[in-house]
């Protein structure tokens, strides 16, 4: 047993080269001030103030969290019919259809985006709808896998059963199928809403420079501008964000679960 134990040293070695280490650097370099050295830093807080003071970065906050949050509503509209079909068919149309959906994200996303690029160039969209049109496209397929993992393994004795006391097809989806799906959908809206918040290439690329979200500050900041402080600072509430999007998607999940137990 100990022998697999040391198998997970090289899992935490990389985990701490690559997560830890790079996220202590930013929550160093949020919290000092620009141009000091190792020995003359100083601790400040007006990376942050300068964050919240500005109304354009608060802007940019909230049209990113508008962004992400319809972008999720349009793909659990789109995924969950999706799913719920594919999850009817026969088990070898099932394999089919995942792999169709699924088979484009074998390719990189960024090419992807490159390849909607040259279709909106011409197409006389708004710079938001062509964003939104890359963004429900590449993250459309996140909820469709997971809301039909959840609904293929579900019991179909629960579907007889509300058959047998009396529920039609319509009444039987709403007070089984859909309340058993909850778990799908929610791990749905957490592999797209995090990504799409943070999502910096998709409206850069989309977008045409334009339209501008959280990420693309960030971006800007560190490879741009070179005030890595800031930039670090825009990163560090970033995160928070996310980790706020994610406690309360767990929290709406475990009272699911509590509810159907």
């Amino acid at each position: 047993m100990r022998g697999f134990r040391r198998l997970i040293i090289p899992y935490l070695i990389w985990g701490v080269i690559f997560i830890l280490i790079p996220m202590l650097m930013i929550v160093f370099y949020a919290f000092v001030e620009k141009g000091n050295s190792v020995l003359t830093m100083r601790f400040t807080l007006d990376n942050f103030l300068r964050f919240f003071e500005d109304s354009i970065f608060i802007e940019v906050l909230l049209r990113s969290l508008k962004i992400a949050f319809i972008t999720t509503i349009i793909c659990i509209l789109i995924g969950y019919p999706t799913a719920y079909i594919i999850a009817k068919l026969k088990p070898a149309s099932q394999n089919i259809c995942v792999l169709l959906i699924t088979l484009p994200m074998w390719i990189n996303m960024l090419v992807r985006t490159y390849a909607w690029r040259g279709i909106l160039l011409e197409s006389g969209l708004s710079p938001e709808m062509k964003v939104y049109i890359g963004m429900v496209y590449n993250f459309l397929p996140f909820m469709v896998v997971q809301i039909y993992t959840t609904l293929s393994k579900m019991n179909k004795d629960y579907l007889i059963a509300a058959t047998d006391l009396g529920c039609n097809s319509r009444q039987a989806f709403m007070k089984v199928t859909l309340p058993l799906s909850i778990p799908g959908i929610i791990s749905g809206i957490t592999l797209v809403f995090l990504p799409a918040v943070s999502s910096f290439f998709i409206p850069k690329l989309l977008g045409g420079g334009s339209f501008v979200l959280i990420g693309n500050l960030i971006e800007t900041y560190f490879l741009t501008a070179g005030d890595w402080n800031f930039g670090a600072a825009i990163s560090l509430i970033m995160t928070i964000v996310i980790l706020i999007s994610m406690f309360i998607t767990k929290r709406f999940d475990h009272e699911k679960e509590v509810d159907n137990a």
